[in-house]
């Protein structure tokens, strides 16, 4: 029999009762749920998911909300039931996992990049993975709500890393000392700011109190540092928008463009980045009808209801 997934008729059942109140439900109208109608041969012959067979996921901070929505949808079950399948380690970690396990305890991975000392492991261990951008995401940079600054340009970000502007009033600001917190190096988001923002420009040491190792963290610390707008951070778009934590924060335009799904998927936006679906090159049946059926047309769907980007919606818009 042909490896199939639950059917439309499931995935939009499911979806209709998981979306209600879903922490990572996008709002904007134009990554709407997918449809129920398909194709009959898809309703025909399925792959049959069960909690025995499902590939044990990982992967960054940010793609959370997907995996919990994927299983939730494959399996029939809420995410607060399916919660105890996965516990991500995040981008770096993620991918040693499968590595270390040649993908056998951690089979899929839908994440961030993987920073340079990735690709280098990658090639001493010798190890081939099948590997695919699945959805488009922002790097954004998040100030406290009190902060007049609106928009940056490329330049200005660059020489507030490198430690060359200092004050809020040299980029239209108050006469406020600049705070840049960062991530740590084995972060997506820091491996992020380095290959978009910074291209080879060296970052300033910054103070071990600077440098955050968890995301939420690093929003937190901008939020609220000192009690003033001093503080400016990064992180990835889908996490500060629509996970909600960007509570007392705004993001930043960059060069005149705001960050929107809009922005983001026509490109305009500077910083964008890809999540990708990876595992290793020969995985278990349902591992690979897993890979597939997230960058087909239903998977896809899903993406985007979620609140990300997925890679045919940019295609589209180009």
């Amino acid at each position: 029999m042909k490896n199939r997934l639950v059917s439309w008729l499931l995935l939009a059942a499911v979806l209709a009762l998981s979306a209600c109140g879903a922490p990572g439900a996008s709002s904007d109208p134009s990554a709407s749920a997918p449809s129920s109608s398909a194709p009959a041969e898809s309703q025909a012959e399925q792959f049959a998911f069960t909690r025995e067979n499902f590939p044990s996921l990982d992967g960054s901070t940010s793609t959370v909300p997907l995996a919990q929505a994927i299983a939730s949808v494959l399996l029939g079950e809420t995410r607060d039931e399916v919660s105890d399948l996965f516990n991500f380690s995040k981008t770096t970690q993620s991918y040693r996992m499968l590595m270390w396990s040649d993908g056998e305890s951690t089979d899929l991975l839908i994440a961030a990049e993987p920073p340079e000392i990735i690709w280098q492991e990658k090639e001493e261990q010798n190890f081939q993975w099948q590997m695919e951008p699945f959805a488009i995401d922002a790097l954004v940079f998040v100030v406290n709500a009190d902060n007049p600054v609106d928009s940056l340009t490329t330049e200005q970000i660059q020489k507030i890393y490198t430690g060359e502007i200092t004050n809020w009033s040299h980029v239209g600001g108050d006469d406020l000392p600049i705070i840049p917190f960062q991530r740590n190096e084995e972060a997506g988001s820091q491996t992020a700011m380095n290959k978009l923002v910074m291209k080879g420009l060296p970052m300033m040491e910054a103070p071990s109190d600077y440098v955050r190792g968890e995301m939420g963290d690093l929003i937190e610390a901008v939020a609220a540092y000192d009690d003033s707008p001093s503080a400016i951070g990064y992180t990835m778009y889908y996490y500060a928008n629509d996970m909600n934590m960007a509570d007392g924060l705004k993001i930043l335009a960059v060069d005149g463009v705001v960050p929107t799904g809009g922005t983001i998927r026509s490109g305009d936006y500077p910083f964008l980045n890809n999540y990708y679906v990876v595992c290793a090159e020969h995985p278990t049946e349902a591992t690979q009808v897993l890979y597939d059926w997230i960058l087909s047309d239903e998977g896809q769907n899903l993406v985007a209801h979620e609140g990300y980007v997925p890679v045919t919606a940019a295609e589209t818009a180009k």
